[in-house]
């Protein structure tokens, strides 16, 4: 509750700024979602799938982000960025008294979520080819990560692989040099390593950019490059990759000869693309990732603590996701609302993603090997709004059961003010 009272607190300071209006800047998007899973949503039906291959489905509602923008120009080149992120509506505690436990007072958790400060930074440009940025910014590999709004993608969710084996938003405290020259735009990023022990055998490195302190441990360093081309017309071309060490970037780290030499060197390559035209929308990425000393780190992570925050589970050598999606703007067909503001893309969508290839000698998990495809629709009725109608399925290895769902959504993105 503090947390909430601060943020419409900071919110109604800044919108009492009169004289300085004009360089005030709020926005923000959301997405209220409900989905219908033909599967059962038992945390065994992979292990025990015979079960569960006649089991009854299941609904979610769900509020996957929504999302309060706040920029400010000081002026002479000065900027500042904030995004403030509820996932699933946000947290909910209060502290009622037990009437059938002697009248004793207690907290209890009303709502599940998270508030999460996911953009903090303050800018300054030189000119259009020189920019720097520095507090907590997105890390920008993969398409996901880049264009995370829920105007920039079909589905009534965030496209499934990137989503499982990256942080996705991924964001981190650092400091960014980026710029524009013709049609081309890099970004260079100095950041905090990932850490280890928050890897998991079924998201990979998903969890290696959260803390579970107040602060983010930085005993090692990580660096991302990106460049990004536009030269043909409705086309853009992107590439990225990332480079750190995650080992013993927590508390505590043990020093013992006998981890001597294990870096946990993340390594990744992206490409993703997008292309609007003829009233005809194409997006894609491809994203593999290796993980040295794959096979200690899942030894070590292991061994922690069950009171640990960690997953403790085994980890993979490699992953990997790819995707592509495309859609067709129907009313491109109809003369009386090609022009309009309004717009209804039907769409398809294919996912190929595995987050674990096992070290050699260490079990595998077939289940983490998935293909799925989605068709859909989406309504626009304006740019910054759009309704969104998907089925989908998840193919797995025979010995699994497929995974079918039909999800409904609305979404908007856009400024206020």
């Amino acid at each position: 509750m503090r947390i909430r009272a601060i943020i419409i607190g900071l919110t109604l300071a800044l919108l009492c700024i009169p004289a300085q209006a004009q360089r005030l800047t709020i926005g923000g998007y959301g997405e209220a979602t409900y989905s219908w899973n033909f599967y059962s949503d038992n945390v065994n039906r992979y292990s025990k799938a015979e079960d569960y291959a006649d089991a009854k489905g299941h609904g979610r509602f769900d509020l996957p982000h929504v999302v309060l923008l706040i920029n400010y120009d000081f002026g002479r080149g000065w900027l500042m960025g904030s995004e403030i992120e509820f996932e699933h509506g946000g947290t909910e505690s209060a502290v009622e008294m037990e009437q059938e436990e002697v009248g004793e007072w207690e907290s209890e958790i009303e709502r599940g979520g998270e508030v999460v400060l996911e953009q903090f930074w303050i800018q300054k440009t030189f000119n259009k080819a020189l920019n720097i940025r520095a507090g907590h910014i997105v890390v920008p590999i993969g398409y996901t990560n880049g264009h995370h709004l829920p105007t920039e993608f079909f589905g009534v969710y965030r496209p499934e692989g990137e989503n499982t084996i990256m942080p996705c938003t991924w964001h981190q405290t650092g400091i960014s040099l980026w710029g524009n020259a013709g049609k081309w735009r890099y970004e260079a990023q100095l950041l905090p390593g990932l850490n280890s022990l928050m890897f998991s055998k079924d998201e990979w490195i998903h969890g290696g950019a959260a803390s579970a302190f107040e602060f983010t441990p930085g005993n090692k360093l990580a660096g991302m490059l990106r460049v990004d081309n536009t030269s043909v017309k409705g086309l853009r071309l992107g590439l990225a990759g990332y480079y750190g060490h995650s080992f013993g970037n927590t508390l505590q780290v043990d020093n013992s000869t006998k981890y001597e030499g294990v870096t946990g060197a993340v390594t990744i390559g992206s490409f993703d693309f997008d292309y609007s035209g003829h009233g005809f929308i194409a997006r894609g990425s491809a994203n593999y990732g290796y993980l040295k000393d794959a096979g200690t780190i899942s030894d070590f992570n292991r061994t922690q603590s069950s009171t640990s925050p960690y997953k403790r589970t085994l980890v993979g050598k490699n992953a990997m996701a790819f995707g592509v999606e495309a859609g067709y703007d129907v009313f491109n067909l109809i003369s009386r609302l090609k022009d309009k503001e309004n717009a209804l893309y039907v769409f398809g969508r294919y996912d190929y993603y595995d987050a674990y290839v096992p070290v050699d000698g260490y079990r595998d998990y077939a289940w983490t090997d998935r293909h799925r495809v989605a068709f859909g629709v989406n309504y626009k009725p304006m740019d910054e709004i759009v309704i969104k109608v998907e089925w989908s399925e998840r193919f797995f290895h025979s010995q699994y059961n497929n995974e079918p769902s039909i999800s409904i959504g609305i979404a908007y993105s856009g400024f206020f003010k």
